[in-house]
């Protein structure tokens, strides 16, 4: 996430990182709670959790081992 003021304001605007985002979505979907998600996106390879899940790891679980 980076913060930037508004050009002749004193207003600070978050700027969501896409690939951050993406993340968080691909994680949702392997059922972890957004909340969740948003806090290990930055810590957990994707494509490692989907493998353990479509293996029939518990998300909970796969997030547990890779983080």
């Amino acid at each position: 996430m980076e913060l930037t003021l508004r050009p002749g304001r004193h207003e600070i605007i978050e700027k969501q990182d896409p690939v951050h985002e993406w993340r968080v979505a691909r994680l949702a979907r392997l059922g972890i709670p957004w909340p969740v998600a948003e806090a290990a996106a930055g810590h957990v390879d994707w494509h490692q959790m989907a493998a353990l899940v479509q293996r029939g790891c518990p998300p909970w679980l796969a997030l547990r081992i890779l983080r």
